[in-house]
């Protein structure tokens, strides 16, 4: 039996994330542009907060849109395969003890709580499943993969050829035996945690921000105004007020977590994660960086 790929709706789950991706993006350019014009005060306070929290949902909501374009259901004669993202589940057909409709279920399936067109995703509990994990695009037509340890929640194109597939192979049985594996995208971090090089970028980068966050709230109150760079002649520019200085800790930690997930995505292949750790070793040289900047401008 040839391999077939069974890939979830899509189409309505990439629009949908797009939209708010694009959305949180322009929120959030909008909040710092307020912020680099705004005196202290309510004014400067709410666009620091708008900034800052549209900034941190744009990577829930892009590796959402991720998992999406990768999703995929790929079944052959010895076993079923779940990609969602960072997440795969590989199940021994053997192991697979009934695929079936989510409509024949006697209790409705309680979907999770935060869910979008193209990311029904989560672990929920069913009184008669147990512990049932959702990998689904759209809430129409699920299908139900039973196997000893937990059941599955899936949404294939077409539930109908899946099933029949199913059918047929284990009809023939398998042609050897294979073992289940399971991924999940916290794996990946843990893996990368164990190496010394890998915890002395990421604590080295954390430390700094951190630092330069507390030293800009200590000495703020200190000053009058700042400079926020030159001019096209080398001359300072015009003086900011002095609250701006938080703005340059703050875009260094922004751009921190965008490098540590961009390594996290590289460090998953072996062949590149020397590109990961070039990713964490600029995210630390940047810190310097923007510790450097706050040095002249308070020194200007």
């Amino acid at each position: 039996m040839n391999i077939g790929y069974f890939p979830p709706q899509k189409r309505r789950g990439i629009i949908m994330h797009s939209v708010i991706l694009l959305a949180l993006l322009s929120i959030s350019i909008i909040g710092f542009i307020i912020l680099s014009r705004s005196q202290v005060g309510p004014a400067f306070l709410t666009a620091l907060l708008i900034a800052i929290g549209t900034f941190i949902l744009i990577p829930f909501f892009g590796y959402r849109l991720y998992a999406l374009m990768r999703a995929n259901y790929k079944l052959d004669r010895d076993s079923f395969s779940i990609h969602w993202g960072l997440r795969v589940e590989d199940i021994p057909l053997s192991d697979i003890e009934w695929m079936r409709p989510a409509g024949d279920l006697t209790n409705p399936l309680i979907l999770p709580a935060f869910r979008l067109p193209g990311s029904i995703v989560g672990v929920r509990r069913h009184p008669d499943l147990g512990v049932v994990e959702f990998m689904a695009s759209e809430e129409k037509d699920l299908l139900l993969v039973a196997t000893a340890k937990r059941v599955y929640v899936i949404s294939p194109k077409d539930a109908n050829a899946l099933t029949q597939t199913f059918a047929r192979a284990t009809e023939l049985g398998s042609l050897s035996p294979v073992t289940g594996k399971s991924e999940f995208p916290s794996f990946v971090i843990a893996q990368a945690w164990e190496a010394p090089l890998t915890r002395f970028l990421w604590l080295g980068a954390l430390f700094l921000n951190i630092g330069m966050l507390v030293w800009a709230a200590l000495i703020i109150p200190s000053l009058k105004s700042i400079s926020l760079g030159f001019n096209a002649t080398g001359a300072p520019l015009a003086n900011a007020p002095a609250v701006q200085l938080i703005l340059l800790p703050i875009t260094s930690l922004l751009l921190s977590v965008t490098g540590w997930s961009a390594g996290l995505y590289f460090y998953r292949w072996e062949k590149e994660r020397a590109l990961a750790y070039i990713v964490w070793a600029s995210n630390m040289a940047s810190c310097f960086l923007f510790l450097i900047g706050m040095i002249f401008s308070i020194n200007l």
